[in-house]
């Protein structure tokens, strides 16, 4: 039951992602539309990563470094399969600058992580 309560939400949130990439034309229709779609980039990337960090550290006894690569390489792998995904959906392109994108929100959380456990500078 803990494997389930670690993970689901995290694959639960890889789906939202699949889904809102599998819309055509999925536009806001507002005046700043362009920066909305990239700070919803940032933030799904950022709730991705730390819902991937939550299942791995509950999940896993393994060293700092490793909890930080684990999470952060599996939701850049997942953007770069999302970007592939949208080049199959009419009115979508495949687009590497919203994979670099998508890393803001990979790194964002990790530094926010890193800030929230006092340890900026160094892993121990």
């Amino acid at each position: 039951m803990k494997i389930i309560k670690l993970w689901f939400p995290a694959v639960l949130w890889a789906g939202v992602i699949f889904y809102f990439s599998s819309i055509p034309d999925l536009k806001s229709g507002l005046e700043y539309d362009f920066f909305l779609r990239k700070a919803a980039h940032i933030t799904e990337y950022f709730i991705f990563t730390f819902l991937l960090y939550r299942a791995f550290s509950g999940s896993f006894s393994i060293n700092p470094l490793r909890l930080f690569m684990y999470p952060a390489v599996l939701s850049f792998l997942y953007a770069v399969s999302d970007e592939i995904h949208q080049y199959f959906i009419l009115g979508r392109n495949c687009a590497a600058q919203d994979v670099l994108i998508d890393g803001l929100g990979i790194i964002g959380f990790c530094i926010f992580i890193r800030i929230k456990k006092g340890c900026l500078c160094s892993i121990k």
